[in-house]
């Protein structure tokens, strides 16, 4: 077949014989097993030769690393709602999905992949679903504790100045109805990374947003300043009552990161819990607290200049 396409299109270039890039003045085309990946340059391409070669091969978008195998069971799996082939729905090792997303022209998603690669130990699958934005699909092995997607944020930033978030959903031991597992990991990260300027999420992280955003803009007000009272615009206390939050209510690490003395930072939570009758120090009222944080902001009450944003790692 080659043979006679090149008869026609003296400029059918094989990538991976001819060349080991794909050219952008190129139209790429694969077979459906992917075997086999053929460019045509565009000067030799009507409409009408684009469409008779669409009819048996598959049309390759070159901006796009080539899809392995495995990457295209897993797209069909999710478009079509099956299982993905061999899998039976139980599989080896648990598996999660990670929607990320990063400004348009920051990278190419074909250097995103080949930047990313080299932090993983194993091969990464990626599903993409624009230029801007896919889901990684990963495997946990037995004595592996999953990808901190913090640090990975951290490298890409300081390595190549690409801003990216990661949002992680739960570890599934099963395949089955795996097409709503992604619509859910996809849309709760868009809809979290509405309110939250955080860089790196699990599904845990972004359940105290879902259930605040779930109320409604009276009541998230009326949460904010009936808990927060006085606190309501006092800009260090909110960050002290996050960094708290964020240090597992651990004083000392609090403190540290504040730049206070231990001793400081107790007379401060003391006169919090005076002032309020909130003790922010027990868990339940701290995650109230908290809660109220996140209901201040998404009910429309702005923190003052110059207060804090949530962490990125």
């Amino acid at each position: 077949m080659i043979d006679r396409l090149r008869k026609i299109y003296p400029s059918l270039l094989l990538y991976g014989e001819d060349i080991d890039t794909l050219d952008s003045d190129y139209k790429w085309f694969s077979d459906e097993e992917n075997t086999r990946v053929l460019g045509i340059h565009e000067s030799e391409l009507a409409p009408k030769d684009i469409a008779l070669l669409s009819a048996f091969l598959l049309p390759h978008n070159a901006k796009f690393p080539l899809p392995t195998k495995e990457e295209k069971q897993w797209q069909q799996a999710i478009r079509s709602a099956e299982t993905p082939p061999g899998s039976e729905n139980r599989i080896s090792a648990p598996f999660r999905f990670t929607y990320f997303s990063f400004n348009k022209n920051q990278i190419t998603p074909v250097f995103f992949k080949a930047a990313l690669q080299e932090l993983f130990e194993k091969q990464i699958l990626i599903l993409w679903d624009s230029e801007t934005e896919g889901i990684l699909v990963e495997k946990k092995e037995a004595a592996d504790d999953g990808v901190s997607y913090g640090q990975i944020v951290d490298l890409l930033m300081s390595d190549l100045y690409v801003k990216i978030r990661f949002f992680s959903g739960p570890f599934r031991q099963s395949t089955e109805a795996v097409h709503a597992y992604y619509r859910t990991v996809k849309n709760t990260a868009v809809k979290v990374f509405a309110h939250s300027d955080k860089a790196a999420m699990t599904y845990a992280d972004a359940v105290p947003h879902l259930m605040v955003a779930a109320a409604s803009k009276e009541l998230r007000q009326e949460i904010g300043q009936t808990v927060l009272q006085e606190y309501i615009s006092d800009r260090e206390t909110l960050e002290m009552i996050e960094v708290l939050v964020r240090c597992n209510l651990n004083i000392s690490e609090s403190a540290k990161e504040l730049h206070l003395h231990r001793n400081s930072l107790q007379y401060r939570l003391d006169r919090f819990s005076e002032k309020t009758g909130i003790d922010i120090r027990q868990f339940h009222q701290a995650m109230a607290v908290y809660l109220a944080l996140l209901a201040k902001r998404q009910g429309g009450q702005q923190h003052p200049p110059g207060n804090l944003h949530e962490d990125g790692g």
